[in-house]
């Protein structure tokens, strides 16, 4: 038998996880893949569910936890949280010898891990990069890790033009689309009754899913964001509304904070979840009468089960958009308005335009490349000049 290749798959929340889970399924059938799974930041906090242990109950062995110390929301826990975290990778990755390290997305515990590997040269596969959120300091991590990267999995063809435009080289640019999608048909249909049943919740069976995290690059706007929220959502009184976790990023208690009081206040109809696991979140996404915040899954995912977005703020911007997206600034009429339109049936996006992020498969398309390219030519990098911009030779400047 030929030697296995050895696959490291980084997980930091159960957000990443959720949308790792369908290649992490298919790497761990495989007889030719030796799979090792390091889970880190969100996972490890109780405050946040401890939800390594979903990771663990969906049958796949925690290889290795690196816990960033993420004590507080302060910004400058999570810069020394990430130094903490590049040292637990610097111990954990030599141990495990991966052949290739698979990074998803723009968090900082992710760039820890991709530090790490480069300075290891470890080669790094990396999924959804080339994507603009310009309300976030993830935008930059996101292009950062897309530099110390070398095979690269992203969403949609303007992404992997956009990557290309980095100086990456084709050949390692793959358009999938997004691996978040594939759970669309792989999760059980329920009925709201229940869902509400799996949830241990009454109210309303109409509901609205909900979700509200930092923008980090705008810090002064979270207070605003929450606010004008949370004022819009105290206006409708015919539907339930759950909320799921804030991410661990710098301001996220206030919001946190926030958000709780106000289902404290309402406790008939008003529903807070830390992680409600990838499958009963995807079964509340399509049963849903809308999504709402500033979360990428009412970007990419409640798109592609019809479901319409209220996008508020600028924490997405830079996002290509659905003809079901609403964006709204952070202001309780205008996130009123959107919504009573979507109660109404006065908005009615054309189902035809669509983003263009696949159809699913995507879980499929990135395990077979990850077992199968020949990672030869990988490292040592070399940057790719667009043809446009090449200077004639001899040029001298």
């Amino acid at each position: 038998m030929s030697k296995r290749r050895r696959i490291a798959v980084v997980t930091g929340s159960r957000a990443d996880y959720g949308l790792l889970r369908g290649i992490l399924a298919r790497l761990k059938a495989a007889d030719d893949v030796a799979l090792s799974v390091i889970a880190c930041g969100m996972h490890l906090v109780p405050r946040f569910g401890e939800t390594w242990k979903i990771v663990e109950a969906d049958g796949f062995s925690i290889a290795a936890k690196i816990d960033l110390a993420l004590d507080d929301d302060r910004a400058e826990t999570v810069a020394r949280g990430t130094g903490i975290g590049v040292a637990g990778f610097a111990e954990a990755l030599p141990k495990l010898a991966p052949d290739v390290l698979v990074v998803l997305g723009d968090r900082y515990e992710v760039l820890a891990a991709a530090v790490a590997a480069t300075l290891l040269n470890i080669p790094i596969a990396h999924i959804h990069g080339g994507e603009i959120t310009a309300g976030a300091f993830d935008d930059a991590i996101r292009h950062a890790i897309t530099k110390m990267a070398c095979l690269h999995f992203v969403a949609a063809e303007p992404y992997r033009q956009r990557v290309i435009q980095m100086g990456e080289q084709p050949d390692f640019v793959f358009n999938v689309g997004a691996p978040g999608l594939d759970l669309a048909d792989s999760t059980p249909k329920l009925t709201r009754a229940e869902l509400f049943t799996k949830l241990g919740i009454s109210g309303p069976e109409r509901f609205l899913l909900v979700t509200l995290h930092p923008t980090t690059a705008q810090p002064e706007a979270d207070a605003a964001n929450v606010t004008a929220l949370l004022s819009a959502l105290a206006e409708v009184d015919d539907r339930s509304i759950i909320f799921t976790g804030v991410n661990a990023d710098p301001g996220y208690r206030a919001i946190d904070d926030a958000i709780k009081a106000f289902v404290a206040a309402r406790g008939h109809r008003a529903h807070h979840f830390s992680s409600l696991g990838s499958e009963r979140y995807w079964a509340a996404l399509q049963l849903a009468d809308a999504v709402v915040g500033n979360s990428s899954s009412g970007i990419l995912e409640a798109p592609a089960v019809s479901v319409p977005s209220i996008n508020i703020g600028d924490r997405q911007k830079g996002r290509l958009r659905a003809a079901s997206i609403i964006d709204c600034p952070a202001d309780s009429a205008a996130i009123l308005a959107s919504l009573r339109s979507i109660f109404e049936g006065r908005f009615q996006p054309d189902p035809a335009h669509m983003p263009p992020y696949g159809r699913g498969g995507a879980s499929e398309a990135i395990a077979g490349t990850l077992r199968r390219i020949d990672l030869k030519g990988a490292l040592p990098k070399h940057f790719h000049d667009l043809a446009a911009n090449r200077e004639p030779a001899g040029t001298t400047v």
